[in-house]
């Protein structure tokens, strides 16, 4: 039997011999660092692994390409990758591809962003919402925030640096949203939001009970038809679409561990019956659970 378990990243400054922030929550380290763990460690970054911290990748010269939740995205100079808590990715490197990725824990994430709206905070690493790459125009001082932020990390002797670090954050992460306004679809009515927020909350709590839109907006207390036009209104699908994709992505991140055996994914799923389960998800997905694994493989 294939072992198909991938490995739980956890946060690890020690790794990265970052011992300037140690305790921080918070870590500036290069691709080209992170490549030779390759050599170093058991985990190779090149093959999936899942994320239990959060994470922005920032290229700043070369092209390639970047796995994220089960599809691979170009990526090229000056593209910024999300990667929230959770989602699976691998690394594709080349020599020519060069950058950084910053990474946090969700209690640095919590406390740095604990002055902004929900409403902001929750768009933020939001895969569902927006793609999780994010071009930055060369003329963007996003690139010089970048520069000081890494330059305040960088220095071993500083007055106050994690609240300088925190303040420099908060404003990369601002000139990105900023960005994205103007690259893409922009929300201007948070209310939507706010719901759209509450509706796939109770998804992830009422998963087993059931898949039916109507559930979902009974419990929202509106209609199923207002649930479906904020659906298609910020991310272009039926409600119902919504729940299936979610279903999917879970169904999934558990498959690749073999700790859990696809009949009791189906239970956990909420399926009665695991046929019943692997017919759903190869009418979603084109291939049976077992055909997926071996496609992630190759």
């Amino acid at each position: 039997m294939i072992n198909k378990e991938i490995p739980h990243i956890t946060f690890n400054p020690e790794k990265f011999n970052a011992a300037s922030t140690h305790g921080f929550g918070f870590e500036i380290v290069s691709i080209e660092r992170i490549a030779k763990l390759t050599e170093q460690s058991d985990h190779n970054p090149e093959l999936p692994h899942q994320l239990k911290f959060y994470n922005l990748i920032f290229f700043t010269e070369g092209t390639g390409r970047h796995f994220i939740d089960f599809n691979w995205f170009p990526v090229e100079q000056n593209s910024l990758v999300y990667l929230t808590k959770e989602q699976v990715n691998a690394f594709e490197f080349k020599p020519s591809l060069k950058g950084f990725c910053i990474i946090f824990t969700e209690a640095y994430f919590l406390d740095c962003f604990s002055n902004l709206s929900k409403d902001f905070v929750f768009r933020l690493f939001n895969p569902q919402l927006f793609s999780p790459i994010l071009q930055i125009p060369p003329q963007s001082d996003f690139i010089n925030y970048f520069d000081l932020l890494q330059k305040e990390y960088n220095e071993p002797h500083v007055f106050n640096k994690m609240n300088i670090i925190n303040a420099l954050f908060t404003i990369l992460i601002s000139k990105a949203e900023d960005i994205k306004q103007n690259q893409t679809f922009h929300i201007k009515d948070s209310s939507k939001v706010t719901l759209f927020q509450k509706f796939t909350s109770l998804i992830e709590v009422h998963l087993s009970k059931s898949r039916s839109a109507r559930f979902y907006a009974d419990e929202m207390a509106i209609t199923y038809k207002h649930l479906n036009m904020i659906c298609r209104e910020l991310v272009n699908k039926t409600a119902k679409n919504v729940i299936d994709d979610y279903i999917i992505l879970l169904a999934k991140r558990n498959l690749i561990n073999s700790s859990m055996k696809s009949a009791e994914l189906a239970y956990t799923l909420g399926f009665d019956d695991p046929t019943n389960f692997t017919k759903y998800f190869k009418k979603n997905t084109g291939l049976t659970p077992k055909d997926f694994l071996k496609s992630l493989i190759k």
